[in-house]
Parts: C-alpha cells; sequence; structure tokens
C-alpha cells in the first residue's frame, strides 16, 4: 500500500518525546465509536501491532459522544500514558484535548481525522505529533469521477452523508461536487441531501425519503459504504435505476459491488491505518523521527466491478 505525506508549515513545534527512548510504551487510543465498524478495525489494527511491538494499547471508546470523548481523554493523562492517539469526533473540541495532552507532556496524535477548525489538512496544528489519515477530499473527488462514468447522461443526484457534526459530510462532498459541476453547467443537480448518521438503516430510511420526493433522481453518492448498501436496498425497494456509489471498501461494499447493487465505493483500509498509526507514534518515541508534524495520507483508489478484487475488506 502506497503512503504520501504532505508536510506543515515550518515553523511547527514538536511536542516532547518520552524518556523512556527504548520502550515499551503505554498508548492510549481514545477512539470514535467502535460500535461502528471502521473505528473498530482501526482498533484492531492498532491492538494487533501494539502486541506485535510489546507495547501496551490502552482502548477506549466515545461511543459518539464529544464530552465522553474529552473525559477519555482525561483519564489517559491522569493514567500517564506515553502517548495519545486520537481519533477525533469533531475537529473544534478535538483541538482542546491536543492543549491539554501536550500541556501533560504527552505527545498526542490524530488518526482518521483533523484537529482545528478551518485548518488545511496538510498544515496540521502544532502541537501534534501527526496526522494520520485517508484523503478525504480526493476520495470525494474520485466519487465524483465515479458518478460521472456511471451516470453519463447527467440528471438528478442526491447526497446521504453522516451524522451532523463530522467534518467528512464536508470534505467527502465539496469535491464530488466540483466533479459534477465540471461536466457542465446545469448537467448534473443535486436535489436532495440528508443525513444516514453512518448506519445502514438509516442510510435505507433517508434514501426511501428521497427516492420518493425525487423518482427521477439517477445516482445517490453515499459517503460511507454502510449507508450506501443500505441506500441500495432502497433503490431495490423502489423499482428504481439509481445507480450508487459510496466509500470505505468495507466487506458490505465490496459484496455489493460484486452482486451489482453498488456502482462503486473508494477503498480505505482502517486496520492497517490503526497498525501504521502505533508505529509512527512507537518510532516517535524511541527518538527514530523527529520532524516537525506532518499529515500523512495512504492511497485510497476507487474500485468498480472492473478491479472489485483490488480492494480486499477489511471493516
Amino acid at each position: 500500500m502506497a503512503f504520501t505525506a504532505a508536510c506543515a508549515s515550518p515553523d511547527a513545534t514538536t511536542p516532547g518525546s518520552s524518556s523512556n527512548s527504548g520502550g515499551p510504551f503505554t498508548i492510549g487510543l481514545a477512539n470514535q465509536q467502535e460500535s461502528v465498524t471502521f473505528p473498530a478495525a482501526i482498533t484492531k489494527g492498532a491492538k494487533d501491532k501494539a502486541a506485535q511491538l510489546g507495547d501496551k494499547l490502552v482502548s477506549l471508546d466515545s461511543q459518539g459522544d464529544q464530552q465522553k470523548q474529552a473525559s477519555q481523554v482525561q483519564d489517559l493523562i491522569a493514567q500517564q500514558v506515553s502517548a495519545i492517539l486520537l481519533v477525533p469526533l469533531s475537529p473544534g473540541p478535538a483541538q482542546a484535548l491536543v492543549d491539554q495532552a501536550s500541556a501533560a507532556g504527552i505527545p498526542i496524535a490524530t488518526v482518521h481525522g483533523y484537529v482545528g477548525a478551518d485548518r488545511a489538512v496538510d498544515d496540521p496544528y502544532s502541537k501534534l505529533k501527526f496526522v494520520l489519515d485517508e484523503n478525504e477530499a480526493e476520495s470525494g473527488a474520485t466519487a465524483g469521477q465515479m458518478a460521472l462514468k456511471a451516470f453519463p447522461a447527467g440528471g438528478q443526484v442526491a447526497v446521504i452523508t453522516g451524522a451532523p457534526g463530522f467534518v467528512e459530510n464536508t470534505t467527502r462532498v465539496t469535491k464530488f461536487q466540483a466533479a459534477l459541476d465540471g461536466a457542465g453547467a446545469g448537467k448534473y443537480k443535486i436535489v436532495a441531501n440528508q443525513p444516514g448518521n453512518w448506519t445502514k438503516q438509516d442510510g435505507q430510511s433517508a434514501c426511501q425519503n428521497i427516492l420518493a420526493a425525487n423518482p427521477a433522481v439517477g445516482l445517490l453518492y453515499a459517503i460511507s459504504d454502510d449507508m450506501a448498501v443500505g441506500c441500495a436496498a432502497a433503490v431495490k425497494s423502489a423499482g428504481s435505476s439509481a445507480k450508487v456509489i459510496g466509500i470505505g471498501g468495507s466487506a458490505a461494499g465490496i459484496e455489493g459491488i460484486k452482486s451489482g447493487e453498488l456502482y462503486g465505493t473508494v477503498c480505505y483500509k482502517p486496520y492497517d491505518e490503526g497498525g501504521m498509526a502505533v508505529q509512527m507514534m512507537h518510532d516517535a518515541l524511541a527518538g527514530k523521527t523527529s520532524t516537525p508534524p506532518k499529515t500523512t495520507f495512504y492511497d485510497t483508489p476507487g474500485v468498480t466491478a472492473d478491479n472489485v478484487s483490488s480492494c480486499v475488506p477489511q471493516w
């Protein structure tokens, strides 16, 4: 799997490193919501890599609650863990958590998310050790290019976002819409945008509502595979011919492509991401890396029936 990095501004500072440079280390993982399959896969990858390295992983699940995540980060600080990996629920509140860890001298990095509202993804918050993520904006662009091929005649399009408040609701949609707009004025029109709350059930409900109100919709873009699979069920139930595109490369999404129920997705690898995050933090604590904070992306190719075997699901 290919990885690329975008460096932060040169005046960024690096948080202090652990005095136990040889390890083993105790690394805290403050995750989003492990009842959701994607963050759960991040945890599994992180646990397996920590065991391989001889480190201890303290994994905490915020269950989608911002206040609970804040409390858990404070608990990790009180435990004086060697470092913290934060899977942030929202970039704004997450900055305060990074500030607290940094003030306590505990290195902290973000995985599958960013810190600081309105910050450019290639300019990480200076108190972070690093940022590891999918390139969400470019994934939206990839989905947009797939949409042009799936629905070349143009027409009505609908978007199904995640739960309210998630930055992905913007980052995965902006360049998707730009791709449609680039096809020519008025060729594609987004006629509906509803939340699917990241789940198959709510995705199906949202798409049922959209198709009932807009039966001419020819393409549904759900910003996660779970919701896309729900949309595919809604399309079948409504007798619609609309194409469905998701994001994530999940087992359900890949199976949907193989069965023809989904047109395509973007291949994410959360298990690898969790493992890479632990390896990166371990190396930083061991003094093997000392660069200013930077954002690292891994390769997330588009997947359709033509290349579906190239994406092995990790969630």
